[in-house]
């Protein structure tokens, strides 16, 4: 019997609701699901690898589901067949989304056809919920707690008192 396994990739920086919904209904649709911790650094990253990792395992931690936490810095695709998957899992937001996401699941297509790109509509309470706006609410004194598990909230909210907030 062959594993059904998906990667959902991201940089989780910070992880969010919405990641965490996406995540749920991914592990239902595979044996394993491998959450990929990339680096962007063109995405000046509020958290370390390390600590984004860290996040994420300790959030994923009570899902039902056989979940793996990875660092990767390489070719999506290069990574998602070292990690056995037949699957990407990618979670959409709004038609801007679709847009980018369709072109990238091509180029991935033409990179290695054996491994499919699904797409999931985050719930709709979830959708306008991007790590960029979280970071950027909080670093002007807004309240994140809508948007991130507490845990979460409290590194960030712990993050931005040590880097310092704008407009202060």
């Amino acid at each position: 019997m062959t594993i059904r396994t998906g990667v959902y990739p991201g940089t989780f920086d910070p992880i969010t609701l919405g990641h965490m919904d996406i995540i749920r209904r991914g592990a239902k649709l595979v044996d394993r699901l491998v959450i990929g911790v990339t680096t962007n650094p063109s995405k000046n990253p509020m958290f370390t690898l390390d600590e984004r990792m860290a996040m994420v395992r300790r959030e994923t931690a009570g899902i039902d589901g056989d979940i793996r936490v990875v660092s990767f810095d390489s070719l999506l695709m290069d990574f998602a067949e070292r990690e056995g998957a037949n699957m990407i899992v990618r979670g959409l937001r709004a038609v801007a989304d679709f847009e980018y996401e369709y072109q990238m699941a091509g180029m991935n297509q033409q990179l290695n056809s054996r491994i499919e790109t699904v797409f999931l509509m985050a719930d709709v309470s979830l959708q306008p919920i991007a790590s960029r706006l979280v970071k950027e609410i909080a670093m002007f004194g807004g309240d994140i707690a809508k948007f991130v598990p507490p845990a979460v909230r409290d590194e960030v909210a712990a993050r931005v008192d040590k880097i310092g907030r704008k407009g202060s």
